[in-house]
This record gives structure tokens, sequence and C-alpha cells, in this order.
């Protein structure tokens, strides 16, 4: 997604309307008288502008930890252009959704660099004081019009900080999410052993949360392929208990609702004994101890079969490896 398209993407995200922003505004004291005396000070803002920003990109190159993040020349200075538009549009005059996406872009900046809340308030403490000091020292008025002037320069800053942390965090989730959706991929991994045949080996402990995503998983493949046969196997699990079984024998009849079979397969002597023991039928499913003999009755189920001498090089191999 190109960035523009990732801005109007946000003001969907954090819901950030008209209504929204008008809300926002009102809590922090952003009132037209606000925007107008801003807008007033665009001269002198364009007469500072580049002082400004070199002064406090020192400030961010004497500090290790910032000093990393800002790891070359061109990225320092592709970052001072985009300061300076900045700076710049905080005497826009306007507080509307065009100023609202526009700010957004800070929040998602950071979030890509690396530039972590605590250190983004730190560089906007300095911001402020630097901005302060030319108040101070290039405009020319008593101290009362400078004092109201900051006054609302500090309202629209703050009201962009919280845009640009809102944003921030939106964007933190979202690689979250894409990281958990990773995980669960990696963690219940469907494999298309031949047409009509899947096979999912599920390895570490099953829990309810993970049982829920192995279903999903299960299903949604099952359908995609128009498998016949789900092969799941169970010999990398360490321990079976009601839980586990009861999961496996829905799962069994979900997968049979789209016209497929399930074939369980790595039972071991005690996964057989706990699954009797528990008293949990599943008659439903076709079990082995071996996944080769899962792979095989599938195979057999549709006409299928490995060749001999497919079994004889795979024999032979590990006879290879045995000898090593």
């Amino acid at each position: 997604m190109n960035e523009h398209g990732t801005h109007v993407r946000y003001m969907r995200v954090l819901k950030l309307d008209d209504q929204a922003i008008a809300s926002r505004r009102a809590f922090f004291g952003i009132g037209d008288d606000d925007l107008e005396r801003l807008a007033s000070l665009r001269r002198f803002a364009e007469r500072v502008t580049d002082r400004i920003v070199e002064e406090f990109y020192g400030l961010m190159l004497a500090h290790p930890q910032t000093r990393r993040l800002l790891d070359d020349g061109g990225t320092v200075e592709r970052l001072k252009r985009a300061q300076r538009a900045y700076f710049l549009g905080l005497f826009a005059g306007r507080c509307d959704a065009a100023y609202v996406q526009d700010r957004l872009r800070v929040g998602a900046a950071h979030e890509r660099i690396g530039l972590a809340p605590t250190w983004y308030l730190g560089a906007y403490r300095h911001y402020l004081q630097l901005i302060r000091e030319h108040l101070l020292t290039a405009l020319d008025a008593d101290v009362g019009v400078i004092e109201n002037a900051y006054a609302s320069l500090q309202r629209i800053v703050f009201f962009d900080i919280a845009l640009a942390i809102d944003t921030y965090i939106a964007a933190n989730d979202e690689a979250l999410d894409r990281q958990r959706a990773a995980i669960r991929a990696l963690s219940t991994p469907v494999i298309r052993v031949h047409e009509g045949i899947l096979l999912l080996p599920l390895v570490g402990t099953v829990d309810a949360e993970r049982a829920n995503q192995i279903t999903e998983s299960v299903l949604r493949h099952t359908a995609e392929a128009r498998a016949s046969f789900v092969i799941i196997d169970i010999a990398g699990v360490p321990v079976v208990d009601a839980l586990v079984a009861n999961h496996l024998v829905r799962t069994t009849g979900a997968v049979r609702l789209l016209g497929a079979q399930v074939v369980l397969t790595g039972v071991s002597s005690q996964i057989a004994r706990t699954i009797v023991e528990l008293g949990v039928n599943v008659s439903s499913m076709h079990t082995t101890g071996r996944l080769s003999d899962g792979i095989d009755f599938a195979l057999a189920m549709l006409g299928k079969a490995i060749a001999a001498d497919v079994r004889s090089r795979e024999a032979h191999d590990e006879d290879l490896d045995g000898a090593v």
C-alpha cells in the first residue's frame, strides 16, 4: 500500500471522522482563535524553520539512543525535509481532516524506524523548548502576546502528539497481528501430500486456543483443496488428554461435513490406552501407528499406491543413514 493509502487507512482504523476530530479539538482546547493566532505567525515560522530543524536534529544526533536510529546522512536529510514541512504545518491555521491525515504520517514513520514513545516524547519536549526560545528572541512582541502564541502552539502540538502515538500503537498492533498469524500458520502447517490428500503434523502441546486454530486451519485447507482425506499425525504431541481427544473427534465430524475423511496417525500404545480410558469414541476416523501407513491407506482409497522402486530407494536410504 502506498503512503497516501496508509494514511487513509489509519483514518478509518482510528475512526477519525469530522465528529471525532471536533471532539479531540475541544478536548485539547483548540479554538478558532488559536488557529488564527498560529496563522498570523506564518512569517515568523518561515524565518526560523531552518534554524529550529538544524538545532533539533543536533540534539537528536547528540544522544546515542536516538542517533542510532538515524543511521546515515540520507536518512537525516529526508527527516529534516519532513520536519520543515511539519513545522510550517503548525502555522497553517487549520485543524481539519486534511491536517489530521497529514499528521498521521508521523506516528507511522516513527513505528517504521523503531522510535519508541519514550524517545518520541522526549524529542517533542526539546522541540517545544526550541520553539519557545525562538518565539522569545525572534518575535517582536510583548511577553503576553508571546505567551498566548506559545499556549496555542502547545495545544496543537499535544493534539499532534496524541495522533502520532495513536498511529504508532495501531501500526504496532498490526505488526503483532501479522506475527501472530505467521506463528499460527507455523503451528498448524497443512501440507499437500497428493491430489486430494492433506497432512497436518502436530508438534507440541495442544491447548484450547491452539485446538480451535487447528480446526480452523484444517477446515479452510480442506475446502480450498477439495481434499478427500486429511491425515493428522499426533506423534509429536507429548500428551493426549480429554481435551485433545475430544477436539480430534469434533474436527473429524466437521471435516466429514465437507465430504472428507480424517486419518489419525502417530498413535502409540500409550496414546491408544489413554483414549480408551477416557472413553472417547474415535470410530469415525481411521487410525494407524505410523504416518507412512496412514499415507498408504489414503492413497489406496483413492486407487493410488507408492511404487515398489520408490519403496526400495527409501529403504536403501534408511540403511545408508543407519550405517553412517
